[in-house]
């Protein structure tokens, strides 16, 4: 038997076990079911074309590919809702814009295959038709849909995080990448081509010898990353697809037109083995790490450009909005300059007295970790007033020095000494930066500790900025609320002062019908008065707008001094002059009329003399209220 005959078998239970493994360890999210239901459809694929290709008859291949090609079927839906959810802490934002899209790539392959079915009889309709290219079609956008969320993962990913999740990423690349090939040759060529079978479960046998890794080195660990929702305007992976689709139509004309198809299955898997090497070569961080130093041991006079790299850093800084943006893009320029994959930033609390995590490039912790996202401030502000300057706090033993390692452990053995930046302004501790897990485990230089104290400096100085800018704010909100307050206060204690006036002369006068009246249309007055008072707290939210109409001055104040009620052993005057028509918000104008005739009243006492008085001064009208107290 040909050997390339075991490998879609070999895939195939490959594929199954892993998909049995992640169903035991799946707690946290979906991810683990979506990986399981996932790697269950790619095994039994790859499991129902092995049996295919070893058919002799006719009937015996036709009675496998139906199977293989309904389970074929199945394939997008959940690996693309895998993608949008693995490793993102925010993925419950980008589900709801995938909806329709989850629901397209779950039916259509479905129906597709079901109308192909129906229509066809002979082996021949796999890539022969209109309905089978459209549904080849379906499956390649689905394959880059899933490469690019894939994608944008990795990106968003930086330092741990990234570590984390590389296998995973690199396997599941090779796997769809594969397919993506295999459904570019569908559509080039209408006549199938069974050698590319073997292509895809030599792929997938790639793919989940990469996942056994990962599963070894993190148990398929996810991480806290957070990729921005903004996902094809970012992504390579169109430009890459449009140029890969655009190669493989000349490459396959030409073994077309020239020969060598029979050898081709060897050659596409020494190559597929070629390339997921290579990119696991180029995503090793110790590999680009040891080439970095070799060009700069070499060829490089200064270890960084520092003046590229404050650059960078002051550009990425203008976008911070707050104090958790700003931790979050510090960490991830000082992981990627120093190549320290584990950066995590502490700020004070001054509230609670504790230290507490303002962003990490470890993402998802630990156990132990999840116990000390807090430090006693008290433990180690001690020992941080004698350092200024970025230090190793491996070489101290005191308290506060072991507090700082139990709170930020090396993920790996070979990382080198962790580092500490403390955030100080003058004799004003703000936090502090810690540094682990260095690729290779260099020793930093004086070059590199003179550079990250500059940056240590900058993150203080935008925080303190923040800071400043957070508490004027809120300074001028409560300035604003203290002012709008003492306004309705005083309007509701003149309001209470006209019905307190009323109750006082009700027992007097309660005989009298026309006081009875009066008396009714105050109160009457003196609710709604209240009632306006309540619906502008109401709108204190949104900015007020002021409701302008052609208004009588003169009756304006004639209403306001009758919703005064009078004024008890006060004379009130009024002097009213023919005027033209105003432009005036009226309530807002009597509110104003009111209150100073009730503040005028309040002040004089018994004997004393108010006079309203109106008149026109050329283009302009004048009210005054003069008292002679």
């Amino acid at each position: 038997m040909n050997t390339f005959f075991l490998i879609p078998f070999v895939a195939g239970i490959f594929s199954l076990l892993l998909g049995l493994v992640s169903v035991f360890r799946a707690k946290r999210s979906p991810a683990p079911w979506l990986f399981a239901v996932g790697m269950a459809a790619l095994g039994l694929d790859s499991v129902f074309t092995g049996l295919s290709l070893r058919a002799v008859q006719e009937g015996d291949v036709l009675a496998w590919l139906t199977p293989a090609f309904i389970v074929k079927a199945f394939v997008p839906a959940p690996w693309l809702a895998f993608s949008l959810i693995y490793s993102r802490s925010n993925y419950r934002e980008f589900l709801p814009h995938w909806k329709i899209p989850l629901a397209f790539f779950g039916l259509l392959p479905i129906l597709l295959y079901a109308s192909v079915v129906m229509q066809s009889g002979d082996l021949w309709w796999l890539q022969s038709g209109p309905l089978a290219t459209v549904l080849n079609v379906v499956l390649l956008v689905a394959l880059v849909l899933i490469l690019m969320n894939l994608e944008q993962t990795f990106r968003a990913a930086v330092g741990t995080m990234r570590w984390r999740i590389k296998f995973v990423v690199v396997a599941l690349t090779v796997i769809f990448g594969a397919r993506l090939y295999v459904r570019s040759q569908a559509i080039l060529f209408s006549a199938p081509d069974i050698t590319l079978w073997n292509v895809e479960s030599g792929a997938l046998l790639v793919g989940c010898l990469l996942l056994a890794v990962a599963y070894a080195r993190t148990r398929w660990a996810e991480s806290d990353v957070y990729p921005s929702l903004a996902i094809l305007r970012s992504s390579m992976t169109f430009v890459i697809v449009g140029g890969y689709l655009f190669v493989v139509g000349v490459a396959a004309q030409l073994v077309r037109r020239f020969g060598g198809a029979e050898i081709f299955q060897f050659q596409a898997i020494v190559v597929l083995i070629g390339v997921a090497g290579l990119v696991v070569l180029l995503l090793s961080d110790r590999g680009r790490h040891h080439l970095h130093t070799f060009a700069v041991r070499h060829f490089s006079k200064a270890q960084h450009d520092s003046v590229h790299v404050w650059s960078l850093f002051s550009q990425r800084l203008t976008s911070v909005k707050d104090a958790d943006d700003l931790c979050m893009v510090s960490a991830k320029l000082i992981s990627e300059t120093f190549e320290a994959l584990s950066v995590t930033l502490w700020l004070v609390d001054e509230e609670k007295g504790v230290l507490r995590i303002g962003a990490s490039t470890k993402g998802q912790a630990g156990d132990h970790d999840r116990n000390h996202h807090e430090i006693q401030w008290a433990a180690v502000a001690s020992g941080l007033r004698e350092h200024r300057v970025p230090f190793d706090f491996e070489v101290h033993n005191e308290s506060w020095a072991e507090e700082l390692k139990r709170n930020n452990p090396s993920t790996f053995s070979s990382g080198g000494h962790r580092l500490c930046i403390p955030l100080r302004a003058g004799e004003l501790a703000v936090g502090l930066i810690a540094l682990a897990d260095r690729v290779g485990g260099g020793v930093y230089t004086i070059e590199e500790l003179e550079l990250l104290k500059c940056i240590g400096d900058q993150v203080t100085s935008v925080l303190l900025n923040l800071r400043l800018g957070g508490e004027v704010a809120r300074a001028k909100e409560l300035e604003a609320f203290r002012t709008m307050s003492a306004f309705f206060v005083h309007d509701l204690k003149n309001t209470a002062s006209s019905l307190n006036l009323m109750l006082k002369n009700l027992p007097v006068h309660f005989d009298d019908p026309a006081f009875r009246q009066d008396a009714l249309r105050g109160i009457g007055n003196t609710a709604r008065r209240i009632e306006e008072m309540i619906a502008r707290l109401s709108e204190l939210r949104r900015r007020p707008e002021s409701t302008r109409v052609d208004a009588d001055l003169n009756q304006l104040v004639a209403e306001a001094l009758d919703r005064a009620n009078g004024a008890a052993n006060v004379e009130v005057t009024r002097e009213l002059q023919p005027l033209p028509a105003i432009l005036a918000d009226r309530e807002q104008l009597q509110s104003v009329v009111t209150n100073l005739v009730l503040n005028a009243r309040d002040a004089l006492g018994s004997g004393g003399a108010i006079t309203v008085r109106t008149e026109s001064r050329g283009e302009r009208v004048l009210l005054s209220v003069v008292a002679n107290g």
